[in-house]
């Protein structure tokens, strides 16, 4: 396997046990890479053995890994979940350990990735130069930052930085709800993805992480600089990183170089020398004939072609004197539409919400929301969730899309959104948007998706198959 998985756990400066646990490797049957950090619940006892507990069950479950990987991955949580409950009531001394934990499968042969996530172990996406986070810290610091209510150096310096409200071990039945959040995405060649506990987050801010991301090296050096800044800002707590990297090839054909000396072949006449003179005047005659011939039906085919055009000027454009029966031009579509307040207070939400998450809710957004512009969603990545019932409705007359991706967004997910009566409901380009519990009602397209190429380049390949899935319920974990 080339230089695409790698994974480190370190002490810390405060701590005298390591409660962190990580996974890095291939699966088994070496279609997959598993990526796993789990982070035993700090100042309980029994932290270290819940982690212990976790990577194993987790690594049983996913031993014979294929087909959809999401339901495999809840339910790797859900037995660690149940082995952990049980050791909690069994041994008294045990009963308060839990653990937290995040878990990556990427799939380089089709260039995706899939996750779950439960507690405040992250996910993150580097991309050209970005780092996203993918997961969402749950807790209440957590769910402050992801909306915008703290700044990320307000989080990190929280008192209840550390209290989470979900992990392995806090109930017995975590199947039922949303305590698992889960999710896959387009994982390209160059992306890498980093998964790390809170010992890192809590002392390195997201710009020293993507810097260490962005230096040239190998993932075990840029494992060792992310431990090495976490330790310099304290280390306070213990550190684990695993790093994925997609190390394969962008596919690029050479040009076929032109023969040098190549030139059309010309056609030859022969002539008899004693008829030369005379046969060359007169083919020369000959040509110049048809010349001014092709010169001439070019120009009375120019003039009969301007003729029309102003005919049909003249005829549309008050020419007759029964204006009345003549097709009259339609203005109405170049007339702005104005928006209506809901939707003026959506864009703005889109442009101004701070953090990755904006949470539509339907007492402060009425459902339906009607469109008569196109929203425009021009951020880097943006998670979009209703709380509610948010339905987008088409304007009458409305023949534009709903929403449209920035050429520059990298990551859009629409959550428990439906869409009503567009032409298009939402225009994409490559694989920036992710769906999740979202319907569509008369749409004639509900997603339309452009690629982008670089110029002048030879591009070969095609799609992925696409990744949207039909459910008769929606999705509940």
């Amino acid at each position: 396997m080339n230089d695409n998985v790698f994974g480190i756990t370190d002490l810390g400066r405060q701590r005298q046990n390591n409660e962190d646990a990580f996974i890095a490797e291939q699966s088994p049957n070496g279609r997959y890479i598993i990526a796993c950090v789990i982070d035993g619940v700090g100042g309980y006892s029994g932290g270290e053995i819940a982690a212990s507990i976790a990577r194993e069950t987790i690594l049983q479950r996913l031993a014979n890994l294929s087909g959809e990987v999401i339901p495999v991955l809840t339910d790797a949580f859900e037995a660690a979940n149940e082995k952990i409950w049980h050791e909690r009531q069994a041994v008294k001394e045990h009963n308060k350990m839990a653990c937290v934990l995040t878990i990556a499968v990427a799939d380089l042969s089709s260039n995706q990735f899939y996750y779950a996530h439960l507690g405040d172990t992250r996910l993150y996406l580097y991309r050209d130069g970005s780092l996203v986070k993918i997961s969402h810290d749950q807790s209440f610091v957590g769910f402050l930052e992801d909306s915008g209510r703290l700044s990320e150096s307000e989080a990190m310096k929280h008192l209840k930085r550390n209290e989470i409200d979900k992990a392995l071990g806090f109930k017995l039945n975590i199947g039922n709800g949303d305590d698992i959040e889960t999710g896959q995405s387009p994982f390209l060649p160059g992306d890498m993805l980093l998964l790390c506990s809170d010992g890192l987050t809590d002392m390195v801010d997201k710009a020293t992480i993507t810097a260490a991301m962005a230096a040239d090296g190998s993932l075990k050096t840029i494992g060792n600089k992310l431990i090495d800044a976490a330790n310099d800002g304290g280390g306070k707590d213990n550190i684990t990183v695993v790093l994925v990297r997609n190390d394969k090839e962008k596919q690029q054909h050479a040009a076929t170089k032109p023969l040098e000396n190549a030139h059309p072949e010309k056609t030859k006449i022969i002539s008899d020398p004693r008829r030369q003179t005379g046969a060359t005047n007169a083919a020369g005659v000959k040509r110049t004939g048809k010349s001014y011939k092709g010169w001439a039906i070019f120009l009375l085919l120019l003039v009969i072609g301007l003729a029309a055009v102003c005919s049909w000027q003249y005829i549309n454009y008050g020419g007759t004197r029964d204006n009345s029966v003549l097709p009259k031009k339609d203005t109405s579509a170049n007339v702005p539409r104005q928006r209506n307040p809901q939707e003026i207070k959506l864009q703005n939400a889109i442009d101004h919400t701070k953090g990755k998450l904006l949470v539509l809710s339907d007492t402060a957004f009425k459902s339906p929301v009607i469109i008569s512009q196109s929203v425009v969603i021009n951020r880097d990545s943006l998670y979009i969730k209703a709380k509610g019932n948010i339905i987008f409705k088409s304007d009458s007359g409305f023949k534009h899309p709903a929403f449209v991706l920035a050429s520059s967004t990298k990551s859009v997910q629409f959550d428990s959104v439906s869409f009503q009566n567009f032409n298009v409901a939402v225009s994409s380009h490559d694989q920036a948007l992710q769906l999740k519990n979202v319907r569509f009602t008369a749409c004639k397209i509900p997603v339309l998706n452009t690629y982008t190429f670089a110029e002048k380049k030879y591009i070969s390949g095609g799609p992925n198959a696409p990744a949207f899935r039909a459910d008769s319920l929606a999705k509940t974990k």
